[in-house]
Order: C-alpha cells, then structure tokens, then sequence
C-alpha cells in the first residue's frame, strides 16, 4: 500500500520529532523513503513494482532539501532519494554527519541555453549567466570547460569558482545569479546555464540547449543522484533489493516521463559511489580550511 505521511510546513515537515523514529515491520518489509518530488510518477510505479515483491512502501514528502537528510540521520527515515552526490559532500560535511550512498538512480545533463541559437557559433566575448549557490555553481563553470569556452587557473579543480577562471585565456565570461534568474537572463538573449526545474516554469524547451554536459564523464559523477541512508543500515537487503527495483524498465520509463526524457539512469556500484563521495567530501574540506 502506497501511504503518504505529510509533512508541515517547510523547515516544519518534519520538525524532527513530528515522526517517530522508524520502526518497520518485524519483517523488514515496509520502507520509509524522504523525497521532495514525491507528485511524480515514477514513486507510484516504484510502489507497485516493490509490492510485488514483498515491500511496502511508505513516502515522506519534504518541502525543503536540508530536512531529509537530517530526518534520516535521526532515524526518522529508512532512506532518502532526492540528491546528488556533491549535495550530499556538502551536508555530511558542514553537518558532521556520515550518511552514505547505497545506489545510483539518475544524473540530470546540465545545459547551456541561448535564445535564438541552436549552437555554440557568435558566443565567443558573451557573458554567461550561471546558479550563484555553491551547490551548482562549480558544475555551471565546468559545462562551460567541457564546452571549450572557459579555461581554469587549474584543470584539477572539482568544484571551481569563478575565481578560478582564466579569463585571459576564456572565450567567454560568467557573471554569478540567483538559480531562478538564470531563465530571465535567458529571456533577455544573454547565454545562460539553466537547471531543469527551472525550463518547464519558464517555457523552455529541454532539448534547445546548445550545449549539455557529459553525463558519463568523469566532472558529472558528482551530480549523480543517489539512495542515502545511515551507515548502519547501508546493508540492509531490504534497501538493497529497492534500488534494483528501481532500475526494473518500466520504473526507468516513468522516471524518464517525469522527467520529458532529459535524465539518464545511473546504475553504479554502492563502492563507487561511495568512493567518490570521499573525494568529494575532502574537497570540501579543504575549501573550509
């Protein structure tokens, strides 16, 4: 049965506390999973494919992306499925905190957009506009490297600022902004990197972009999204069959419409993931330090 335990409020859903840590079924058969797109599609398919198999399912919608994480480092939550690696870095870091990955489901291709272009010709001396917040910006300045207009101080730099740009050696310029202004920048014919959530509210068409990241290379390996749970439980064979569950065809295919086709499935090994996260995570560190 595919149950919904709402949540209030915004920092409010769950005011840690609200829900009692989780207590499954004797079995083991019933997951508490934290999500913060939980309208979509694929979750009901998921459902089905996972009763099917002996799991219940129960979702916990979140309004904002810190309260998951903390919710599942306090037990409130089996697992939680909303984030991308270099999201995740950031939180065990400046939280203290040790969640894990234990499987891969997506990684959303980062685009270039550019109003009444359909390629990269006449950008040369343009000034980007790119996601001002740390979680994005570094990923908006290396879609600008793979794209051969920006040059780094230093090539092997994970997440670069805009202070780590070449600009003598650039064929363009960024200028830092609010994620949510990007599509303006977009409405007032300057080139701009844009993140999915943000096209369909604006008007614009996914596949215009002029230019997207490589979701298979090595710089995009932070944006993969990834199951998260305690390290206590990053065994559970429970938590382990879900993640197969959700590579099962017909879930990729709801996940696929959800998403208009744009994202790409990601099926790593939880080792994997684990060791990049550790690469990520000493990265932020020593920008702390």
């Amino acid at each position: 049965m595919f149950k919904r335990a709402m949540a209030v409020g915004l920092a409010a859903a769950l005011t840690l506390g609200g829900l009692s840590a989780c207590s499954s079924h004797s079995d083991g058969s019933e997951i508490k999973i934290g999500t913060t797109d939980s309208e979509k599609q694929v979750w009901k398919v998921l459902e089905d494919k996972a009763e099917e198999q002996g799991i219940n399912i129960e979702m916990v919608p979140f309004n904002d992306y810190n309260t998951p994480n903390d919710a599942l480092a306090q037990g409130q939550l089996d697992v939680n499925l909303f984030q991308h690696l270099k999201f995740l870095a950031t939180y065990n870091v400046g939280s203290n905190a040790n969640l894990v990955p234990i499987g891969a489901s997506e990684i959303v291709p980062l685009g270039l957009y550019w109003k009444g272009h359909d390629n990269l010709d006449g950008i040369e001396g343009q000034e980007v506009a790119i996601p001002s917040d740390s979680s994005n910006q570094g990923r908006a300045i290396n879609v600008l490297v793979q794209a051969k207009l920006i040059t780094l101080k230093d090539s092997n730099i994970i997440t670069p600022t805009p202070a780590d740009i070449d600009s003598k050696a650039s064929k363009v310029s960024v200028i830092p902004v609010d994620a949510a202004q990007t599509t303006t920048a977009y409405g007032e014919g300057r080139p701009a990197i844009i993140n999915n959530n943000f096209l369909d509210r604006a008007g614009i068409d996914a596949k215009a972009a002029v230019f997207k990241d490589d979701p298979n290379s090595t710089e995009a390996e932070p944006y993969i999204n990834v199951f998260v749970t305690r390290p206590d439980n990053a065994d559970n064979p429970q938590l382990t069959k879900l993640v197969k569950i959700f590579h099962d065809p017909e879930v990729l295919e709801a996940n696929s419409q959800d998403s208009r086709g744009t994202n790409v499935a990601v099926d790593r090994d939880a080792s994997d993931l684990q060791a990049i996260l550790k690469r990520l995570e000493d990265d932020e560190r020593s920008h702390k330090n």
